[in-house]
């Protein structure tokens, strides 16, 4: 929960902590993103537009729950899961050339 800050050092120093956990977390979701490339059939199933739209949606309502900014949450998780596919597809071509046999 956010403090009350009384400076403007202080609001940074707390952003700054804040984006440490950020960094973390995403570091975390970045090593799932890896693993679901295994599982994944083709370039499709990697961009799958149907799950950005049911985690759009979740998070959306998730923001309202914690009373954050719905349009700022979809705009940060759009931009986070379009370089997370970036990510995927780079690793899934790798995998997906190690499969074929060499002629």
């Amino acid at each position: 929960m956010a403090v009350h800050c009384t400076t403007l050092e202080e609001v940074r120093n707390n952003i700054d902590l804040l984006d440490q956990q950020i960094v973390a977390l995403i570091a975390e979701r970045g090593h799932y993103v890896s693993q679901a490339a295994r599982f994944k059939k083709s370039t499709d199933d990697v961009k799958a537009p149907q799950r950005v739209e049911q985690v759009i949606a979740k998070v959306r309502g998730l923001s309202q729950v914690a009373g954050a900014n719905p349009e700022v949450t979809e705009q940060v998780y759009r931009a986070m899961i379009t370089a997370f596919i970036r990510q995927e597809l780079a690793e899934y071509s790798v995998l997906d050339k190690a499969d074929k046999p060499r002629a």
